[in-house]
């Protein structure tokens, strides 16, 4: 069974409640139950911090063990070095998703350092995008 770790950065554990119009009204604990049912040959597992250096120390603990990553490190996307530098040391294959359209948006959030650590990068899609992602550790 292959074994797929979400991990969320700020702001993302009010998915849901924080402005639907451009993140939706799904919480990303339905959403979840959604994914764990449409992938049942898939161990899912998440993880959401507000706290850049809780995630740095969760992508090291899983990304020797996880077949994937699928990462949405939020704001951090646009000023982290630190998050890129912990993916870049992990052999897991990553995955960034961001729910909204990063390019249709505010001219600082056009750059992402975390892009160039992963295998891609899906965005403007919502919660699909997590599904996407998935998938593309399946193909």
């Amino acid at each position: 069974m292959k074994k797929i770790e979400i991990i969320n950065g700020p702001n993302l554990n009010l998915t849901g409640l924080r402005e639907p119009e451009v993140y939706g009204s799904v919480t990303m604990e339905q959403y979840l139950g959604t994914l764990r049912d449409m992938f049942p040959e898939v161990e899912i597992c998440y993880y959401q911090s507000n706290v850049e250096g809780e995630l740095i120390s969760r992508i090291q603990h899983v990304g020797f063990t996880a077949d994937g990553l699928v990462v949405n490190l939020g704001g951090y996307s646009h000023t982290s070095i630190a998050l890129r530098d912990a993916l870049l040391a992990v052999p897991a294959t990553k995955v960034e998703v961001h729910l909204s359209n990063i390019f249709a948006r505010e001219e600082y959030r056009h750059h992402s350092y975390i892009t160039s650590a992963c295998r891609g990068m899906i965005c403007g899609l919502g919660l699909k995008g997590y599904e996407l992602a998935i998938k593309s550790f399946l193909d």
